[in-house]
Formats: C-alpha cells, structure tokens, sequence
C-alpha cells in the first residue's frame, strides 16, 4: 500500500493551525473523561466513547478511501498486538486512573508519552541515547514521581494507584508505537489507525459484555450531558484528532508534529482547574516543569511519535 500524500491546498501554516486546535481537543478531552467517570463504570465508558470513535473513524476512512485497507496475516497480527496495547489496555488503565485521580494529574502524566516513545525508540530501534536524553528521562519521571508521591497520606493511597494507571496508560500506548513505527513503513496512518481502533474496540466491546459490569438502561444512558461528552470524547476528541494529526504528519513530518504534545498538559491543566474546579499546587507546578524540561531535552530531535490520541 502506498504511503498517504498531502492533502492538496494543505500548507505549513495551516496544518499548524489545526494542530493546535487538535492539542485543545485533547486537553479538554482529559476533564470531560474525568466528568464521565461520575457517569458511567470506567469499563463501559471506555467501551463507549471507542464504539463512536470506530463509527467516525469508519466515515472518514470510507470517504477518503472508498473501502478499507487489505492486510496481510502478518500486519493483522501486529496490529492486533498494537490494538491491545494502545486501545485495549491504554483506555482501561486511562478511565481507570482518571477515576482515582485529577484531570490536571492526568494531564501532567500523559505529558511523559513523547518522552517515554523517545526511550522506546532507543531500547527497540538502537537509536542513540546520549546524555542530554539520560537526563531528560531522568527529569521527566521526576516530575511525574512528584505529582504522584505530592498526595496527603501514603504515597500509594487510592490517588497515588491512579497516577500509576495513567502512567502505565502512557507506556502501554508507548509499547504499541513501537509495532505502529514498523507498520507506518508499509501502510498510511489513517489505515493503521483505523484498523487499530477497530480490533481494541472490539476487545473492550466483549470484554465489557462478558465482564460484570452493569449494562442496563440507567447504566448506559445516565442523560443528556453525559453522553454529549462522550459525542465529543469519541468524534471530536479521537477520531477528528486523529484526522488532524496524520494530516500534519504527511505535510510538516513527525519531528514537527511532535513539538505541538507540549501542549496538551498545558492546555490539560488548564482547563481541569476552569471546567472541574481543580486546585494547583506547588506540587503540580514543580512536577510540570520537570515533565516539561525533561519532555523537552529527551525529544530533541524527535523521530519517534505513535499514531493516535485520547
């Protein structure tokens, strides 16, 4: 399958522009998750807001494509493997972590996801880790040990365990781009993406029916409000963020694309503190700007970034 073109018209600039409208989608995305976990149980949720990121991102796939991608046995096994790792798994521990912790500690750990892929790239691809990454993955887990141990009590009190979901959500989903870099050689994005999607829902699909989750009608429809975050979670969130994100890689490259995750626990934070009430403290702030720095001298160069988002 040939790789994905530019789309034509699509300049720098303009890619620019609704890649940082693609950041604001998922910093918001961080609260209205964390507000659906009053909602809805974490296995439901996760189920939920992938079946409608599946159906948009089937829409688009078909309107761009006219069809779905052919796969060999091969690439469906990986991408099996990827979809159990960056769909299955990471929505589980996100929804999971969220409902334990804050937004604004979810959007501070998930700053650590193009750090923890640089590292990944390093220890699969042999790629050079000099000294300036050592310390940037030394500052960033800093930062995030610092949110994580920054809760009243016992370090690994109900809070503390959720930071350590979300943590893991963010390596889980960094394991998984490994297998996306190996296929992304072979296939375009928006075709693993899709794919992807497709196999990890259906994962959290059956294992929702089969789970002993509650399933009934208050269960599944708790109102209006409700399901319009997840509307947003799954259309505008996942499947228009990812749009945007596969559009900027075939026009500015992953190392430039890379740049705009920066924004996501600024955009995060800030936002957990308008729309849910959050309070920073020194903590937060001491544990963002070693996220951030370490973020900032482990990526540089960037040249490893998996496909998708929350």
């Amino acid at each position: 399958m040939k790789q994905s073109t530019p789309p034509p018209g699509a300049t720098p600039a303009a890619v620019q522009g609704w890649m940082l409208l693609a950041m604001v989608l998922w910093g918001v995305n961080v609260s209205a998750v964390k507000a659906l976990t009053t909602s809805f149980e974490s296995l439901p949720l996760a189920a939920l807001r992938m079946v409608v990121a599946c159906v948009a991102l089937s829409a688009i796939v078909v309107w761009r494509r006219g069809g779905v991608p052919a796969l060999g046995a091969r690439q469906l096994a990986a991408m099996t493997g990827c979809a159990f790792l960056m769909v299955y798994a990471n929505q589980i521990l996100f929804a999971q972590g969220l409902l334990r912790s804050t937004a604004t500690n979810g959007a501070l750990i998930m700053a650590l996801s193009p750090l923890v892929s640089a590292l990944m790239a390093a220890l699969v691809f042999r790629e050079r880790f000099t000294p300036r990454r050592m310390a940037g993955v030394a500052l960033g887990f800093a930062g995030v040990a610092a949110v994580v141990l920054s809760h009243p009590g016992a370090g690994l009190s109900r809070a503390g365990i959720g930071d350590l979901m979300l943590a893991l959500a963010v390596v889980s989903f960094a394991v998984g781009g490994v297998g996306v870099q190996r296929l992304a050689r072979q296939i375009d994005p928006l075709s693993i993406s899709w794919v992807i999607y497709m196999i990890g829902t259906a994962m959290l699909v059956v294992h929702t029916l089969l789970g002993p989750s509650r399933l009934g009608t208050a269960e599944l429809f708790p109102g209006a409000w409700p399901w319009a975050l997840v509307l947003f979670s799954g259309i505008a969130a996942t499947a228009a963020g990812n749009l945007i994100w596969n559009r900027a890689i075939s026009v500015i490259g992953v190392a430039r694309t890379a740049v705009f995750l920066y924004w996501v626990p600024v955009f995060g934070v800030a936002f957990a503190a308008l729309l849910l009430g959050e309070a920073l403290t020194w903590w937060h702030l001491l544990g963002f700007a070693a996220v951030m720095s370490g973020t900032w001298l482990g990526t540089r160069p960037a040249t490893t970034v998996p496909q998708a988002a929350h």
